[in-house]
């Protein structure tokens, strides 16, 4: 009886650690699962963060080159686009033109630029030169509206191809916009370094055969080119309406030279 009684004692000693163990395997083994489901969670999230990651910067790339590629784009409309665009309040004037010959109007946003405006007039220079020593000359130069109603307003005004001129009142003919060639940019390059004065080019500039008229070209004091440089301040009234002001180095008293510009 003692012996199955120690029997038995140690018969449930042994179940009951058996038991015991057993439980700690199932902690254990539970514990690991846990973490390998941790550790796999933390694998499935690195892998979104990642993408996300990348999400964002292919946005920022996206964003970047689209606000590089509309940058350009308008690059490219201000080169293309017509360069009176760029005129400021205060640009440089240039009044040219040969002895015979007639007057050139080119208006400049900076002693180097392309020319914005280029007008020639049918007055013979050397008229101008002779009113203007009478004093004060006022040029006003006019074009029509569209009086279609079906058609769009007029564009920009410095882009109207035909004008009346008046000179101090009195009618002029007719002023015609001008293309810049390389003679013009030859004279216009000639007088860059003078801020403001008037003078003459002689035909050894190679300036000869501009400012149209007869017997141009052909040697002598006919060929010269008569130049004036000064800067003017340009006042926009309207679509319809500019005026550019030869500014005076004293700042005193009317301009020697005014240009209006009207569509009228």
């Amino acid at each position: 009886m003692a012996m199955e009684f120690s029997s038995k004692r140690h018969f449930h000693w042994t179940r009951k650690v058996s038991n015991e163990e057993d439980d700690s395997t199932f902690k254990s083994s539970d514990s690991a699962t846990e973490e390998k489901q941790e550790n796999a969670k933390s694998i499935l999230q690195e892998p979104q963060e990642q993408q996300q990651f990348r999400a964002q910067l292919t946005r920022r790339k996206l964003q970047q080159l689209a606000v590089s590629r509309f940058r350009s784009v308008l690059t490219a409309l201000g080169r293309n686009r017509n360069p009176q665009l760029g005129l400021r309040s205060r640009v440089i004037g240039t009044l040219f033109g040969s002895r015979r010959g007639h007057v050139h109007f080119a208006f400049q946003r900076d002693p180097s630029s392309h020319p914005a405006f280029l007008i020639e007039l049918a007055t013979p220079i050397s008229g101008l030169v002779k009113e203007m020593a009478s004093g004060l000359v006022r040029i006003a130069l006019e074009c029509d509206k569209e009086k279609d109603v079906n058609k769009k307003p007029g564009g920009r005004l410095l882009e109207e191809p035909v004008w009346r001129t008046f000179c101090n009142g009195k009618k002029c003919g007719f002023a015609s916009r001008r293309e810049c060639g390389p003679k013009e940019l030859k004279i216009l390059k000639a007088v860059e370094p003078i801020s403001m004065g008037a003078g003459v080019l002689p035909v050894d500039e190679g300036t000869e055969g501009s400012g149209g008229g007869s017997g141009e070209g052909e040697g002598g004091s006919d060929g010269d080119i008569m130049y004036m440089r000064a800067k003017f301040e340009r006042i926009v009234g309207s679509r319809d309406s500019e005026a550019f002001y030869m500014m005076n180095p004293d700042s005193n008293g009317a301009p020697e030279l005014s240009i209006y510009l009207l569509r009228v």
